[in-house]
């Protein structure tokens, strides 16, 4: 079981989720896009939201300001939330802005609500789960392009749905979060995306 968990935090963990917004809503929307445009952009958000944190988290780890890749303490989220933050900020500025796709900036922007309202908690000495706000942002936003496109995705949905719930038990099982903490980066990420869909949906 404890392999088990830490195989699903690993394959959940928030950083993936922007990347897979993206590449779900590329394969999800009917709208035509040039091959090499899609990857281009593909390329851009995974170098952007993953590989870059993850060089920064070593660098962070290797001055001493991170301890564990966890971040059991609160206190460590603040300087890479505030790394994240930004970066997030430049995919939805520079890489996919609104006249690109209006969908997939009003997702980033979501994430950005759902990091911000991270942080803010976090100075109040709370940490809701991360793995639990990017789950279900992304559920949500598959939800939302379900509508929008009027696309049949109820298997994708299905297995995010028990993905949600798998994920919820992983990090209750590590006892990396209390259940309220659970509930909250549940709701954080819900809601963040929710309110988005009054701009696209």
């Amino acid at each position: 079981m404890q392999f088990f968990s830490k195989l699903i935090s690993f394959v959940f963990n928030p950083l993936f989720m922007p990347f897979g917004g993206t590449l779900a809503y590329f394969l999800v929307t009917p709208r035509f896009s040039p091959p090499e445009n899609i990857r281009a952009i593909l390329a851009a958000v995974f170098i952007i939201t993953v590989a870059i944190p993850i060089l920064f988290f070593f660098l962070l780890r290797n001055v001493g300001w991170i301890r564990s890749s966890g971040m059991e303490e609160v206190a460590e989220r603040r300087i890479p939330l505030a790394i994240y933050i930004v970066l997030t900020w430049v995919v939805s500025a520079k890489i996919i802005p609104s006249s690109y796709s209006t969908e997939l900036y009003f997702f980033f922007v979501g994430v950005l609500g759902a990091l911000l309202t991270c942080l803010f908690l976090v100075y109040f000495k709370y940490k809701a789960s991360m793995h639990m706000m990017g789950i279900s942002g992304l559920t949500t936003f598959l939800i939302g392009l379900s509508f929008h496109f009027e696309k049949n995705i109820v298997v994708a949905l299905s297995l995010l749905v028990l993905s949600i719930g798998a994920v919820a038990s992983a990090r209750l099982y590590q006892r990396a979060h209390s259940t309220h903490e659970i509930v909250t980066g549940l709701f954080v990420g819900f809601v963040t995306q929710l309110i988005t869909f009054g701009h696209w949906l």
